[in-house]
């Protein structure tokens, strides 16, 4: 994580969150080489399958097995270990759970920090540098990086992208004769771009810490990293091209989502959410990004965005344990800037990460829960559906995928990966009946800064209030 060599008991607010990865050497490269990876590995790696059982633990940053030193492999220090459950219940209980946990997915690995779902392949990164491939929900086929665990995963078609903690995004292919082999066909920076950086300290065409967030706009074929030092980087997909490179914070930058057209979301430790529009400047038209507005300021760090796309509504999570949420304002019914709607209150600890089925908001938490809610799409607000317990660890990443269900319902395969070493499998409706009624959000807390078209900052503190009826206390 970047490290501000002057720290104060200020910017002491990533604790639980983001200080329990492993160290890194970013500086450092070993694969620039692009060879193959071998295959044969992954069929030496054992799994688990046993019976799971909760626990009770302290602080996640605390007892972290992350924060030991040594070469023992930190699947045996994990203090939330859980194993697998056996292939042949995990299809008896696909076949009779409406609405909870259906298994667990467990590799020898380590943590999870990453997930992502393509079609009937889920993708799992961990503090191994192994990306594992389930398909239905079984041990299909995996491939391993040389260095850096992965912590991000987005998928475009046959083309796996993977950012690391050692600062860099390595680029995947599947193989069009055999879907088990995924070759490496390049990294980001390029070597060509790394040894730039190298011999010139001002170039920033690399990151220089943890890649902690990747998002997607095919549209315009571009790829934006976020990072712990800072910036947010954009690269064109098609040639693998740094274009730009986004001063975009004063601490790390935990989040971003490239959505709703010409508009990228960037959230991080030093507390704010901002939004930054992308432009095309020059007759060759180069890619820049200008801060359009400051949606958030608060002295919790934000730790992840998710968008409902059909919704236009953003959701970020925090460290003080909220989801806030803000929708696309209209004025002379144009659509202007976003303005924060409300929040959602369920978890006890930091929430780690956020995702949108649908319209439903899931979020993953250090208190080891996952919260479902779902927003009523006439009125704009949110009532609780569930609450998934079964994790014995904090929950770093969500990815969820739409399934069959009956008519009038839609039903959705969420997976959950956790320090606990484990993938959680859950089933889940919309037509549950809720926990709680829908908030009543009259008006929401924030102090938003607004950008001109000068980039002349407005300051304009907001005090709103929050007015809610709950049915039960969370």
């Amino acid at each position: 994580m970047f490290v501000d060599p002057s720290p104060t008991l200020h910017r002491q607010k990533l604790g639980v969150l983001l200080h329990s990865d492993l160290p890194s050497s970013p500086h450092v490269d070993h694969d620039h080489d692009l060879q193959s990876e071998d295959s044969d590995y992954w069929s030496q790696r054992p799994s688990s399958a046993s019976g799971a059982t909760s626990s009770t633990v302290g602080s996640p940053y605390m007892t972290s097995p992350l924060n030991y030193q040594g070469n023992t492999s930190p699947y045996n220090k994990s203090p939330w270990l859980l194993p697998s459950t056996p292939p042949k219940q995990l299809k008896q209980n696909l076949m009779t759970v409406r609405n909870g946990l259906v298994g667990s997915l467990v590799r020898e690995e380590g943590h999870i920090y990453s997930l992502a779902v393509c079609g009937d392949l889920l993708y799992t990164g961990s503090d191994s540098k192994n990306i594992r491939v389930w398909k239905d929900l079984k041990d299909f086929t995996g491939f391993k990086s040389r260095s850096g665990l992965v912590k991000s995963i987005i998928i475009s078609g046959k083309i796996i992208f993977t950012g690391h903690q050692d600062g860099k995004i390595r680029i995947w292919k599947v193989s069009r004769t055999n879907p088990t082999n995924h070759r490496r066909i390049g990294s980001l920076p390029t070597l060509r771009e790394y040894v730039k950086s190298s011999v010139i300290p001002k170039s920033k065409g690399r990151h220089y810490d943890a890649v902690s967030s990747l998002s997607l706009d095919e549209d315009q074929g571009l790829l934006y990293s976020a990072s712990w030092d800072k910036t947010v980087k954009v690269w064109s997909i098609s040639d693998s091209r740094f274009l730009e490179s986004i001063e975009a914070h004063s601490d790390a930058v935990n989040a971003v989502v490239a959505a709703f057209g010409c508009y990228v979301f960037t959230g991080s430790a030093d507390g704010t959410v901002k939004m930054w529009r992308r432009e095309y400047q020059g007759k060759k038209g180069i890619t820049m990004h200008v801060l359009e507005e400051v949606l958030l300021d608060h002295e919790s760090a934000v730790t992840a965005l998710a968008v409902n796309r059909w919704s236009m509504v953003l959701y970020g999570g925090s460290s003080d344990g909220v989801v806030r949420f803000w929708g696309m304002r209209r004025c002379n019914n144009k659509k202007h800037g976003f303005s924060q709607e409300g929040v959602l209150r369920g978890h006890k600890l930091a929430v780690l990460c956020v995702a949108v089925a649908g319209n439903l908001v899931v979020s993953g938490s250090a208190d080891k829960s996952v919260c479902v809610w779902k927003r009523d799409e006439e009125s704009g607000k949110h009532a609780m559906l569930s609450v998934l317990n079964g994790h014995s660890g904090p929950v770093k990443c969500i990815a969820a995928i739409q399934v069959e269900e009956e008519e009038e319902s839609y039903g959705w395969m969420v997976y959950t990966g956790s320090l606990d070493n484990s993938v959680k499998v859950w089933r889940v409706l919309d037509n549950v009946p809720p926990l709680q009624s829908p908030l009543e959000v009259t008006a929401a807390p924030a102090r938003i800064s607004v950008i001109n078209n000068n980039n002349n900052r407005i300051k304009k503190d907001y005090y709103r209030f929050i007015k809610s009826k709950l049915t039960r206390n969370l």
